[in-house]
Formats: structure tokens, C-alpha cells, sequence
């Protein structure tokens, strides 16, 4: 949807409420999802025979890695075709497959420090989200400069990998936090502005709720990812 195209048709308060009923949705799907990531990794790293064959063999471990980027890829790019029952199906399969492999995080640092540098996710990702709803500055202009900036991290990463230099590492995490924060606000204005007047209630509302969900569901993994390395404490 263009944004602000429903001003001629609707009230200002109408879409104002409108909106902030859209976004309670898109938070409520994304805060269940990071709940269920995180009770999947929790328990997955006290599970010594879960461990033992996800982590035993890097096939096992990659595998499913390939299988979340396959789940996002199918469920953004069928989704339209989709019943929101079977959308709601695959957000939520990939919450659980995400919290398999980033039960890894629970060997690599210590159990205090996940949870203080998840703390300060949540206080940035919140600060950010609500300035992406608050504000009046339109922050369509961000989108090519930050899309840019997540295919400098990624190819920076896959760099790192060969180079495995600490320095090198230390930058891209810096700047990754620096990415997602700003993709936090863009992605939460975005959303917003994307909304239907009318479809409450109707399937099509709830999976654009859920592609919303899952767009800040990814910003908050990542940016929590990119703080941990930078933050965290890790296992001797």
C-alpha cells in the first residue's frame, strides 16, 4: 500500500486506529515467536541427545540452517496463495527450527550474559520500533542504504570465515548492530504504513500481520546476534 493513500478516504483518527490495532497484532505474533524460539533453544541445549544430532555432524547443523532460509524463502515468496492457517504454520515451524540452531549461543556464552544482552535487544529494538511508529520523517530513504549494508555483512562475514580475524569480526558486529537498529525503525514504519482499512478480521489481515511479524522477528534475532558477539561473555 502507498503511503497515507487512505487520508482522502478515511479520517485521520480512523487510520491512526486502524493502524495501532494492525501493529498490537504484528508485535503479539512476533513476541509469541521469540517466546517459542527461545524456549526451543533453551531446551534443545539441555538435551544431550538433541546435541548430540544436531551439533555431532556440521551436514546435521548446516542442513538446518539451509532448512530456515528455505522456510523464510518459501513462506515470503507463497504466502499470497497461502490460507493464514498454513502461513501461521510455517512462521512458526521456522521460530522452532531457529531454536534449534541458535541453541548453539548457550555453549559459546555464558547463561547471565545471553540474558543481559538480550535485555539490551529488547530496550534498543523497542526504542527503535517506536521511532519508526512515532515519527513523521518519512524513512523510505533508508531502505537501498540499509539493504546495501546487510549485503556488505554478509559477504564481510563470509570473509571473516577464511580470514577468522578478531579485528575483522569486532567491525562487522558493530556495524551489524548499527544496520538492524536502523532496519528495526524502517521495517516498523513500513509495516505500518502497509496496513488495510477494512481487512479486520479477514485472512488477508492476519498474513500481513504475520509477514510483519516475521520481517521484526528477523531484526530482533540479528541485531540480538550482533550485540552477543559484542557483548557476551564467553565459555572458557
Amino acid at each position: 500500500m502507498e503511503k497515507n493513500q487512505f487520508a482522502s478516504y478515511y479520517s485521520e483518527e480512523a487510520v491512526v486506529a486502524e493502524q495501532s490495532r494492525f501493529m498490537t497484532k504484528v508485535f503479539s505474533w512476533m513476541s509469541v515467536a521469540l517466546l517459542v524460539t527461545a524456549g526451543v533453544a533453551y531446551y534443545v541445549a539441555f538435551n544431550p541427545a538433541i546435541v548430540e544430532f544436531v551439533f555431532s555432524s556440521k551436514i546435521n547443523f548446516y542442513l538446518m540452517l539451509g532448512a530456515e532460509l528455505g522456510i523464510v524463502w518459501w513462506l515470503s515468496s507463497r504466502v499470497a496463495s497461502m490460507t493464514a492457517n498454513m502461513a501461521t504454520f510455517w512462521f512458526f515451524l521456522y521460530a522452532i527450527v531457529n531454536g534449534v540452531t541458535l541453541s548453539v549461543i548457550f555453549f559459546a556464552f555464558t547463561a547471565d550474559s545471553i540474558f543481559y544482552v538480550f535485555l539490551i535487544a529488547a530496550s534498543m529494538f523497542m526504542a527503535m520500533a517506536a521511532y519508526g511508529y512515532y515519527t513523521k520523517k518519512d524513512l523510505t530513504s533508508w531502505g537501498s542504504l540499509l539493504f546495501m549494508g546487510v549485503i556488505g555483512l554478509l559477504v564481510a562475514g563470509i570473509v571473516n570465515l577464511f580470514l577468522r580475524s578478531d579485528m575483522l569480526g569486532m567491525v562487522v558486529s558493530s556495524v551489524g548492530v548499527l544496520i538492524f537498529v536502523g532496519l528495526t525503525a524502517y521495517d516498523t514504519q513500513k509495516i505500518k504504513e502497509m496496513n488495510v482499512i477494512g481487512n479486520e478480521g479477514t485472512d488477508e489481515d492476519k498474513k500481513e500481520a504475520i509477514m510483519g511479524a516475521l520481517t521484526l522477528y528477523l531484526d530482533f534475532i540479528n541485531l540480538f546476534l550482533y550485540l552477543l558477539r559484542l557483548l557476551g561473555n564467553r565459555r572458557d
